[in-house]
């Protein structure tokens, strides 16, 4: 036990990802105490579900649209200068909006606008922050631990923000989440300023952006396991992960409750993608990561139509515990996955698709999510979206044979899994269909891909 704990922390023994990691984990409590309180002060504001799709949809449309172009610029630019960049603004914006919310002087439009300028920050940000992670470990075998506790980082900052926010906001305001939210971003911008890094070289003959773009998507898409984790991750972007924007209905409508019951049901989804981060921050080897994206995929569908389906608190506090771990899991396995088959010269975009595709495709299901449950419930809306995931999960787990044979000869390149051994003269005079079984290439080293 001692030694599957020492294995999952092993990236902190990098000393670049060890300033990271701080520097996020005391930023992202801070980002998760604003969104708690943006949310609760549009729906205090107007009362509308139609509101709260349309401010997730605003914050989040922007890196559907601009993250393969931030992939571009992650594969020509210095990742770590972007990042400052990105985390300055939204220091700025923090700070502005706390500023008007403090003076009482914030409508829902400015709140939209404030909305608006952010996600355009993150379309930006969040892939190059993606790509980084690469930058920042030091051996290859490293990159699983450093993706596993990025999760466990923002899991446990989901965890504790939404419980302080829900505390904050009853007893002092919403303003008072977006301070704090404000001052956090200053320890990611010491952190990274303080990393000891080695300037990559980039390539020095630059097509325009259009045709990059074009071999990006070209590289991604023409690739099925790469294509087949890509979809995947948009259907649970545009059709689950859309539930965070109608929790305040939840709160208020189903459970009768206020702002600390909006962050029970946050933190109930940190408890469960917590406990997850732990089991996959301590796996040794990306073998059977298929099979765990495909399991979580329907887990997280599974926890989203129970939790639409009860009425009790503790019972509805399970379910989103399970749905937190299932998001988790299946965010996770698809970055490490891609991570390391992925060529180095098209990381950046392909993490951008990744970032698109997962959270690029939630404002369009805000928005959806939103105006369906104004129409059907927030429960029925729910339900649908559960349903829809857990199919993907299903069909991308018929499709893993055929995902393995085209991942197997990157692994053996890599030498994660053995290269085939030459077939014995001996199974040579058997007939072919006995020389399956009893040659020793096999590749049962694979099975478990």
């Amino acid at each position: 036990m001692a030694l599957r704990g020492q294995y999952m922390l092993r990236a902190l023994q990098s000393r670049n990802y060890r300033l990271f990691f701080a520097g996020q984990s005391v930023s992202l409590i801070g980002t998760l105490m604003q969104h708690v309180a943006m949310s609760w002060l549009v729906y205090r504001l107007t009362g509308s579900a139609l509101m709260l799709g349309v401010t997730g949809f605003v914050s989040q449309i922007p890196t559907f649209l601009l993250a393969p172009v931030a992939g571009v610029l992650a594969d020509r630019w210095d990742r770590r200068r972007i990042i400052i960049c990105t985390q300055c603004l939204s220091l700025v914006q923090a700070t502005v909006l706390a500023l008007f919310v403090l003076t009482d002087r914030i409508e829902v439009w400015e709140l939209v606008l404030f909305s608006l300028f952010l996600g355009l920050i993150n379309s930006f940000d969040w892939p190059v922050r993606q790509a980084y992670v690469m930058d920042l470990v030091e051996r290859m075998e490293d990159l699983g631990s450093a993706i596993a506790l990025n999760s466990t980082m923002y899991n446990a900052a989901r965890l504790i923000g939404p419980s302080i926010a829900g505390v904050m906001v009853a007893c002092v305001g919403e303003a008072y989440c977006f301070v704090i939210n404000a001052a956090s971003f200053l320890a990611v911008i010491l952190a990274v300023a303080a990393m000891r890094t080695v300037p990559v070289a980039r390539p020095r003959t630059r097509r325009e952006l259009g045709a990059e773009l074009r071999e990006g998507f070209r590289y991604a898409f023409g690739f099925a396991p790469i294509r087949s984790i890509l979809m995947l991750l948009g259907l649970v972007g545009l059709m689950g992960m859309p539930y965070a924007v109608l929790l305040p209905i939840f709160a208020k409508e189903i459970f009768h409750g206020g702002a600390q019951t909006f962050g029970f049901l946050m933190s109930a989804v940190g408890i469960g993608s917590l406990l997850c981060t732990f089991y996959m921050a301590s796996r040794r080897t990306v073998l059977g990561l298929g099979r765990i994206i495909a399991g979580a995929a329907a887990l997280f569908g599974v926890g989203l139509a129970g939790f639409a389906l009860s009425s009790s608190l503790p019972l509805s506090l399970i379910f989103l515990c399970l749905a937190g771990a299932g998001a988790m899991a299946h965010s996770a396995a698809s970055n490490t996955i891609l991570q390391t088959i992925v060529e180095d010269d098209k990381r950046g975009r392909v993490m951008s698709l990744y970032t698109m595709l997962y959270s690029g495709t939630t404002p369009i299901g805000n928005l959806m999510a939103g105006a369906v449950a104004g129409t059907v419930g927030s429960q029925a809306t729910l339900l649908i979206g559960g349903i829809a995931c857990l199919g993907g999960g299903l069909l991308f787990a018929l499709r893993l044979p055929l995902l393995r044979a085209g991942i197997r000869p990157i692994y053996r390149r890599m030498g994660i899994i053995p290269a085939p051994s030459p077939i014995p003269e001996t199974a040579r005079m058997v007939p072919s269909g006995l020389a399956v079984l009893s040659c020793p290439d096999n590749d049962q080293s694979a099975v478990n891909e």
